[in-house]
């Protein structure tokens, strides 16, 4: 006699008692199925990998203004390994090769690269920079905050003066990564 069968046996011989066998049979039955809920990946599993770029803004602090500093359609990735370093590049759209020394100055605003070693602290990411696009930012403590939603990371910096425009004052970044699978 199965499970069920057997609960219906309870349930005939000693109405009574009909519920409890039933639950008892049901219960049994829906315990030998039952699927062990997964542990949820830690922050720094999450974030290991490689993301790449959907949207680059800037926003401004004295203004509200938001500004894509380095277009509409800027390039980039940024790549976590489990090891603990950190490898971040934007590139602007449409950046052409140099023709001059003006044009090489040029170039170097119109991206962002650094590498370093990270830690995460809650929904914060820092950065010890150790090569760097800009001189300034070698050995200094990047911070980033961040929120991953499925396979989207977004990013904010806090409120600083950026290199490659620092006639806009105080500005913070809001980007948007996808995850590479």
């Amino acid at each position: 006699m199965d499970m069920a069968t057997a609960g219906l046996a309870d349930a005939t011989a000693d109405p009574s008692t009909a519920c409890f066998g039933s639950c008892i049979s049901v219960n049994r039955v829906l315990n030998a199925s039952s699927v062990q809920p997964q542990e949820r990946p830690t922050t720094s599993q999450q974030v290991h990998g490689v993301w790449s770029l959907v949207t680059y803004l800037v926003e401004v602090k004295e203004s509200d203004e938001t500004f894509p500093p380095m277009g509409n359609n800027p390039s980039g990735y940024v790549i976590f390994t489990p090891e603990g370093r950190l490898a971040f590049t934007l590139s602007a759209e449409g950046r052409q090769a140099a023709e001059s020394i003006e044009d090489s100055a040029g170039l170097l605003s119109s991206m962002i690269a650094y590498t370093g070693t990270y830690t995460l602290e809650d929904n914060r990411w820092i950065t010890r920079v150790d090569v760097a696009w800009n001189p300034e930012w070698v050995g200094t403590e990047q911070t980033r905050y961040f929120r991953i939603d499925d396979d989207r990371l977004t990013v904010t910096t806090p409120w600083r003066v950026m290199p490659n425009w620092p006639e806009k004052g105080l500005t913070r970044s809001i980007v948007t990564f996808q995850r590479c699978r």
